[in-house]
């Protein structure tokens, strides 16, 4: 634990409790330190002992991860909802963070201060995209990513059924499930932040990305179907933001990097041999699916007890979306089969291109888009049966080879002590190897107040959250006066979502309708002090009961076992005793 925490330790260390998207691209090892607290926590653990796990007990981590997608698809939803933790102001939000990042940068980078990406995302209208139009312009969501006890609390939440979390929360579930419950080592897993989403890479095979609650093969990357146009939205269109490791972390606008150098090289190399695919006639034809302009100048060919049939490759694929079978894989015959006798031709159409022929040409020249003589010849050879040829190549070739912007390789890497744990390691092996090296990795220390571990972090940074980063707690009361939100509060279950002596924050409690008292009485202190901040607010915290003393009292029951001072002083320091 930080012995004497300064200013900017206190907005990184209160940071690591609220968890924004925009607190952590300003301090990146916060990525990490949520994936390590997701570690820690027992809900995560419990999946192993799930039936549907317990069978593949010795089966390879491939096999396990497959199984994690369904079950992550069948207990967690993704939840974008712009208002479930409450509104702020983008100015509001610059000035804060100005000390670290100048602003113009952050618009930059960041889709709610200006961010549009690259074409796709200045179509489609960024604000109107994220329902933010309904707002004034300098109205932001305070989008803050979810601890796995979080995600589970949506439970209680109306209209939810399952647990939930937006893309970062996703990632970083992804990340702790897949060293849990699947065995993938840390060093295999390799998180992806970009300016609009969150994905990881893992490490096993030819590559697996995860994709909020969905996994994108290699294979499936490159299948043109919708829901992978989709999944690949973020690494074409958008510059990396951070990539997050268990070895420390990279950044697109900090010169300093902490991820291990050899680590990110081996990353990069096996990243871009996922993005890049082999052009053969099934890339070809993963390309016009995705594609549809472009089927119209593509003919197939096939025999039929000895005569050349041939067939119009729109019509194919409109084949293909109610079959199990595919157009030019090991399916594609059956696919074949299955298509009318009137929808063949018994000649050949002059002004199209034979994929029979394109696949000969394919297979023995083996042409590289990537080299400009390559395409030259590819277009030559098109040409004659598409109008832009050269559009079609360069576009093919875009598809094939997507190359990924990642941070610059021109940073200082500041070494930092690497997690090291092993996938033999139980629950309190974990907590016990990420105890030990508190004092050496601040992405370490962090962990444990993201983790909200009360009895042994400093109380400064969750008493700073819960005071100033609860706007849905403010939104929601805002029509009571102070007594009315006592005996609201009073109402709600005294559940709190966090196990032992760790703590909600107010937005929780409000959110979820649930708290232990201690919990409650934050929010209540949130309140108070939102109304008048010249009011000095004190709580005397015993290990069974919490009192507020303001400029009224109020008392609430608690199970936490916890014993402290707090006080809220005019000028707005925080005493904890």
């Amino acid at each position: 634990m930080k012995e004497v925490m300064n200013e900017r330790d206190l907005e990184k260390y209160s940071s690591a409790i609220s968890l924004s998207d925009m607190e952590i691209f300003v301090f990146p090892e916060l990525m990490y330190s949520l994936v390590l607290a997701n570690l820690m926590s027992p809900i995560i653990w419990r999946w192993r002992e799930e039936d549907c796990f317990k069978k593949l007990r010795g089966k390879t981590p491939y096999r396990k991860l497959m199984r994690l997608k369904q079950y992550i698809m069948d207990e967690v939803d993704f939840n974008l909802d712009l208002e479930t933790w409450g509104l702020t102001k983008q100015q509001v939000e610059l000035e804060r963070f100005a000390p670290y990042i100048a602003p113009e940068q952050i618009a930059a980078s960041n889709a709610l201060f200006g961010y549009h990406g690259d074409e796709y995302y200045f179509d489609v209208d960024i604000r109107r995209h994220f329902g933010l139009d309904k707002y004034h312009s300098d109205i932001i969501p305070y989008w803050k990513t979810e601890t796995v006890e979080a995600m589970y609390a949506f439970h209680h939440k109306e209209h939810y059924h399952k647990a939930a979390g937006e893309c970062v929360s996703l990632a970083a579930l992804y990340a702790a499930a897949a060293f849990i419950v699947c065995g993938i080592p840390l060093e295999d897993i390799f998180m992806i932040l970009t300016p609009l989403h969150s994905q990881n890479f893992l490490d096993l095979q030819e590559g697996v990305i995860t994709n909020n609650r969905r996994l994108v093969t290699k294979s499936m990357w490159f299948n043109g179907t919708e829901i992978s146009n989709k999944a690949q939205r973020a690494l074409r269109n958008e510059q990396v933001t951070i990539v997050a490791h268990c070895s420390g972390h990279v950044h697109c606008l900090y010169d300093q990097a902490t991820i291990d150098p050899k680590a990110y090289e081996h990353f990069q190399g096996r990243l871009q041999g996922y993005l890049t695919g082999e052009l053969n006639m099934a890339m070809v034809a993963n390309f016009l699916r995705s594609n549809h302009q472009y089927q119209q100048y593509f003919q197939v060919c096939r025999n039929c007890h000895g005569q050349a049939q041939f067939l119009k490759a729109e019509t194919l694929f409109h084949y293909e979306h109610g079959s199990n079978y595919r157009v030019a894989d090991d399916t594609f015959d059956k696919l074949l089969a299955e298509v009318s006798d009137e929808d063949y031709y018994p000649y050949e159409m002059k002004d199209r291109v034979r994929c029979d022929q394109l696949n000969a040409y394919l297979t023995k020249v083996k042409p590289d888009l990537t080299k400009a003589q390559d395409r030259e010849r590819f277009v030559q050879l098109v040409e004659p049966f598409i109008s832009d040829a050269a559009s079609f190549v360069q576009e093919l070739a875009d598809f094939v080879a997507c190359p990924a912007r990642l941070p610059g390789n021109g940073k200082t890497f500041m070494p930092c002590e690497p997690v090291k744990l092993t996938t033999k390691m139980n629950r309190e092996q974990v907590i016990e190897a990420l105890a030990a090296v508190r004092d050496d990795s601040v992405m370490v220390d962090l962990a444990f107040y993201a983790y909200r571990d009360m009895e042994s972090c400093d109380w400064r940074p969750f008493v700073k959250a819960a005071i100033e980063r609860n706007p849905v707690t403010l939104q929601a009361s805002e029509d009571m006066a102070v007594e009315q939100v006592y005996t609201w509060l009073l109402g709600m279950q005294d559940c709190s979502i966090y196990d032992g002596s760790r703590l909600a924050q107010p937005d929780e409690v409000v959110n979820f309708k649930t708290g232990d008292g201690l919990e409650k009485a934050f929010a209540l202190a949130n309140v108070i002090r939102a109304r008048d901040p010249r009011q000095v607010v004190r709580m005397k915290i015993e290990p069974e009961c919490v009192r507020i003393l303001a400029e009224m009292e109020f008392g609430f029951r608690t199970c936490k076992g916890l014993s402290r001072q707090v006080t809220l002083e005019v000028d707005g320091s925080i005493l904890v005793s």
